[in-house]
């Protein structure tokens, strides 16, 4: 995610860096050329063949801005919707860690409030892992350096040879309360109200495998690349006998506009993916993580997130 200070109207005319321009200036550049071909072939003759009428192009064009339109508010819901259901884990996990720590009676246990008991520990190891699991199977990385680091290289080598990891680690966490509830430790209501949070965790856990597992179909996707490009390609020529040497400009801006459109929708899809749009997982864990160290009294805190030197935070 590109996260930089507001800039004056003025600059952002000239904003280039984490700009959607790096990506569609090849296309940018042909549409230039042919631009440039356009002009160059009807002022030699005037009878151009490619010299077409721009009657076509300003319908077409309405119908493309309202198609486009309709796919990048479809893929702004996706992006939309994977960033309310990280908020709701974020908040989730914070309940979780405060019931841990605080409701469950340990047995002949009294710690003081700085410090919490060693099951309440590996329960919030458990919900870090959880967070830092999903993280990976989204974006579709190695979790195995997280996993060690967090609950020691003979659970991690248990949960790697697992296909579905965030719901092993939930399935701990249960066990535990469980085992608390047969102790004493949790009355009925108590235990259903940890699992209630529980089953907040899985549903919003599997509503971001959901906009993982299933993008915009294909076809949609195909028809509205063929149709931009063709339609961005074409227009030089059917601007050349009515704006003359300007169509170079205008056929870029125009072309800027709906490929610029176009890529963006395609960054959005996948909210949980790696491109300078995307929402940013790794900042989003490491503060759920900082959390939880703060709620059982530890020091070493990993660092707070920041954007690097392009304004980009991961």
């Amino acid at each position: 995610m590109i996260v930089r200070p507001k800039a004056h109207w003025f600059r952002m005319l000239f904003a280039w860096e984490n700009s959607v321009q790096n990506t569609i200036l090849a296309p940018l550049a042909i549409i230039v050329a042919l631009s440039l071909a356009a002009v160059w072939g009807y002022r030699r003759s005037d009878a151009f063949f490619l010299c077409l009428s721009p009657v076509p192009f300003s319908l077409i064009g309405v119908a493309l801005a309202i198609f486009a339109s309709f796919r990048n508010n479809a893929c702004y819901e996706r992006y939309w919707e994977g960033r309310k259901q990280w908020g709701a884990l974020t908040a989730t996990t914070r309940d979780l860690v405060r019931f841990a720590v605080t409701v469950p009676r340990h047995a002949g246990a009294s710690p003081p409030p700085s410090d919490a008991h060693p099951q309440a520990r590996h329960v919030v190891t458990l919900l870090t892992a959880f967070v830092h699991v999903l993280k990976h199977q989204l974006r579709g990385t190695d979790p195995a350096d997280a996993l060690r680091a967090l609950v020691g290289d003979a659970q991690a080598g248990e949960i790697l040879r697992l296909a579905y990891r965030p719901h092993h680690l939930l399935l701990c966490v249960q066990r535990q309360m469980v085992r608390w509830h047969r102790d004493g430790g949790l009355s009925d209501v108590l235990l259903a109200t940890g699992l209630a949070h529980l089953d907040k965790l899985n549903q919003a856990a599997g509503a971001c495998e959901r906009i993982r597992g299933t993008p915009v179909p294909y076809p949609y996707e195909v028809l509205l690349h063929r149709t931009t490009y063709f339609y961005c390609v074409l227009l030089p020529f059917g601007l050349v006998e009515s704006i003359g040497w300007a169509t170079p400009i205008v056929a870029v801006f125009i072309a800027y506009a709906f490929l610029g459109l176009h890529t963006i929708g395609g960054e959005l899809e996948d909210p949980f993916g790696q491109d300078a749009n995307d929402l940013p997982l790794d900042a989003l864990a490491v503060h759920v993580e900082r959390a939880m160290r703060e709620a059982l009294g530890d020091d070493a805190w990993p660092p707070v997130p920041v954007p690097d030197a392009r304004y980009r935070l991961d």
